[in-house]
């Protein structure tokens, strides 16, 4: 960690304000920054020790295919097989409905492109008319 971080688990001067800032804001929160001063070196090794198997769950979750454990038998042959082929079709369906969410993300887009430009050639035709009889001084 670096060593010349502003906010580190030590009683420096902007810890310290923090904490009396937190008390006066909200006592809880004051508690909270006093607990970090005071824990905040054993938090390192704990959040190094959850970080490291959380990561050992996402990565299984992730090789078995966005949660689903396909590996795993249930002893019935059928059941697997037919398992099987419904969470490929889901992940068809879901794919599909990925690809209509987004063409209709990129029609909504284009619809107010379209909108924004007719607005937009609306003024400056106003503004074209309004300003040919006068000098084209605008007044703030």
């Amino acid at each position: 960690m670096n060593q010349s971080a502003l906010i580190r688990p030590e009683w420096t001067p902007a810890t310290i304000a923090l904490m009396v800032l937190g008390f006066v804001v909200f006592w809880p929160l004051g508690l909270a920054v006093l607990a970090y001063i005071i824990f905040g070196e054993r938090l390192r090794g704990f959040k190094r020790n959850a970080n490291a198997g959380a990561d050992r769950v996402f990565a299984g979750l992730r090789r078995a295919g966005r949660g689903y454990n396909t590996q795993f038998s249930t002893g019935n042959v059928a059941f697997d097989d037919w398992r099987v082929a419904e969470l490929n079709r889901l992940e068809e369906e879901r794919h599909k409905l990925d690809e209509m969410r987004e063409q209709f993300d990129n029609y909504v887009r284009e619809l107010r492109r379209a909108k924004d430009q007719e607005e937009f050639d609306r003024f400056m035709r106003e503004r074209n008319n309004r300003s040919s009889g006068q000098n084209g001084v605008v007044d703030l």
